[in-house]
């Protein structure tokens, strides 16, 4: 039998799956893929709460933050965003590069910071956009990206604060999720 976990995200009501992870722990697994009127909901009203921090550039990792920050970046009028590849490309071979293990994924991973969106970041502000906070341990990968490529991080948003991540100061959400 399949149990859901509802939350209203500004308005909108979605019943997020709870899903197993190892250690005993639960989670009201949120999902944009594919979804276009979940993410531009989501999208439009992340902008909103963005733009008192007049970030020049948006930052996000692969790969469940990127329609959402594509669809902030139109929101806001910004021609382009910089994006955390989980995979390191062809075109990448002077990148930066930073190790994070997070909740979902269990394991070490790098992400990797094009020269482009390197360029694209140094010397801005810079607002992180993903889908759910947990640990934070993928906004520090992101910050350390930002910190190396000489900008300045001036905005933490998501759409969900998951467990102990809704008490951040520093973070910005639109509803709250438990671990269970």
């Amino acid at each position: 039998m399949e149990r859901f976990y509802p939350v209203d995200i500004c308005g909108r009501e979605e019943l997020l799956p709870i899903l197993p992870l190892p250690g005993d722990i639960n989670i009201a697994f949120f999902n944009l893929h594919g979804n276009v009127e979940l993410t531009e909901h989501c999208a439009k009203n992340l902008a909103e709460r963005i733009k008192k921090y007049n970030p020049d550039v948006l930052i996000t990792a692969e790969s469940k933050g990127l329609q959402l920050t594509h669809c902030v970046a139109n929101h806001m009028g910004h021609k382009f965003y910089a994006v955390a590849r989980k995979t390191k490309k062809l075109y990448m071979q002077d990148c930066l590069e930073v190790q994070v293990k997070t909740i979902t994924t269990g394991t070490v991973q790098s992400l990797y910071l094009s020269a482009h969106d390197v360029d694209l970041i140094k010397g801005k502000r810079v607002a992180i956009v993903d889908d759910v906070i947990s640990t934070g341990a993928a906004n520090a990968a992101l910050e350390q990206l930002v910190e190396a490529a000489e900008g300045t991080v001036v905005c933490r948003a998501f759409v969900l604060a998951e467990g102990d991540a809704k008490d951040r100061k520093d973070v910005d959400y639109l509803a709250a999720i438990p671990l269970m």
